[in-house]
Formats: C-alpha cells, sequence, structure tokens
C-alpha cells in the first residue's frame, strides 16, 4: 500500500533523513520507534509534502514525490501531526467538520462513530477546541482525520503528555482503526503501546532505519533496543 524507497529530506541544508526505506501493507499497524531527533517526524512531514525529500513515496503503485500536501490527502492518506493543530476558535463540531472529506459523500466515519468512540467529544461538541484538555485535544485531531475517510492514517506521538488511561483508550482505537481495515503508521516513544498493538516495529536512529521486525523480534534484540532506544 506504502512503499518508500531511498528517501532523503532536508531541511535548508540540513541533511536529515538517508535512504529511508519501510512499507505499510494494507489493514496494518507499523510502529516507527527511535529517540528524539532519529527522523522520525521528518519521515511523516516528508510523506505528506511538509518537507523538501526525494527518492521513491509509492501510495497504491502512484508516486506522490513531488505532490502537494492537499493532494496526498485527498488520495486517502490522513496525518495527525504531534502539534495537534486543532482550530482553537473553532468548536469541536465545526474542527470535525472541516476534516470531512466531502458533505456529498458518505464515508467509514461519521460524527456518530466519533462520539461514540469518545463519548467526551460529544459532550463537548459546542465548546470551542482551545479550551478542552491536552487528551481531549488528541481525539479530535485524530478524529478530524478520519472524517477526511483515509485508507492510511500516520499519527504522531499520540500518547505524548497524556494520562495513563488516556493512553489505553488511544491504543484501543488505533485497534479499532486496524479493525475497519484502516493502517497505521504509528509514529511512538511509548515501547509498551507499540509492542501491544504493531504488526511491526521499525527503528530509527540518525535519519535511517536500523531495524525491522515483529514485536517479538524486538523484545529479543536487547543490543537495538540498548542502541537506539533506551535513554
Amino acid at each position: 500500500m506504502l512503499k518508500i524507497e531511498n528517501l532523503q529530506a532536508y531541511y535548508g541544508k540540513s541533511h536529515v533523513l538517508h535512504g529511508v526505506e519501510l512499507s505499510v501493507e494494507s489493514g496494518e499497524i507499523v510502529s516507527l520507534l527511535g529517540r528524539n531527533g532519529s527522523g522520525r517526524s521528518t519521515t511523516a512531514k516528508a510523506i505528506m509534502g511538509l518537507v523538501d525529500c526525494n527518492g521513491s513515496v509509492l501510495w497504491k503503485g502512484q508516486q506522490i514525490v513531488g505532490k502537494k500536501t492537499f493532494e496526498i490527502a485527498q488520495l486517502g492518506l490522513g496525518y495527525v501531526p504531534e502539534s495537534r493543530d486543532i482550530f482553537p476558535t473553532l468548536t469541536v463540531e465545526q474542527n470535525l467538520l472541516l476534516g470531512q472529506k466531502s458533505a456529498r459523500k458518505t464515508g467509514r466515519w461519521s460524527f456518530e462513530d466519533m462520539f461514540t468512540m469518545f463519548p467526551r467529544l460529544k459532550e463537548r461538541r459546542h465548546t470551542s477546541a482551545g479550551v478542552l484538555s491536552g487528551g481531549e485535544q488528541q481525539m479530535l485531531t485524530l478524529c478530524r482525520a478520519l472524517m477526511g475517510d483515509p485508507d492510511l492514517i500516520i499519527i504522531d506521538e499520540p500518547t505524548e503528555g497524556l494520562a495513563p488511561k488516556i493512553v489505553e483508550l488511544v491504543a484501543h482505537y488505533l485497534q479499532e482503526l486496524k479493525k475497519r481495515g484502516i493502517s497505521v503508521l504509528l509514529i511512538e516513544q511509548k515501547l509498551t503501546i507499540a509492542m501491544e498493538i504493531s504488526d511491526r516495529c521499525l527503528v530509527m536512529g540518525h535519519g535511517s532505519i536500523v531495524f525491522s521486525g515483529t514485536p517479538n523480534d524486538l523484545r529479543a534484540d536487547k543490543a537495538v533496543r540498548r542502541e537506539w532506544l533506551e535513554v
């Protein structure tokens, strides 16, 4: 579904990604792990056309390097950035409306789906998004991306700063996405959630993939964890 080969990315003259290669298959959850500064978020931004890059990013066989971000989103790729980027002066419901792919076409997700998954959002549907808690904003950002009816969603650090109970809730709903046939590329630092829900784990270091395998493979590879993950 998503296949990346020899992906190079830059911030100005700074060379950040060095030949990244990865793939995500249909209905698969793949976790991209690594320390801060390893290139994980830059990989997500490169896929979505948000940084200068070259190499190959194939989405369902179509080359998307060089396309604009809105064009990539329209092809069925969703993106939940670490910064969340909600519209603070708009209500919860208005934020969700902005994420809707088309008012004329019915996707896999409806307002009721969002409110069933996250009842707290239903309670606050007429509340300005800027006054929501961090956990509520994370829920809203995820739901807004889903309203675009993506086939694959890239989620950057969804559990950052969240209480343990909310982290468990996020993990549960990422598995729900998989049940609905949506692929997930999860950028995460918490090994626990990644190991629990992922089909495969990738580890990044210095702008390239240094490990690829199942969660069990990663559990067994103490050297990789020590070198690239543990603080």
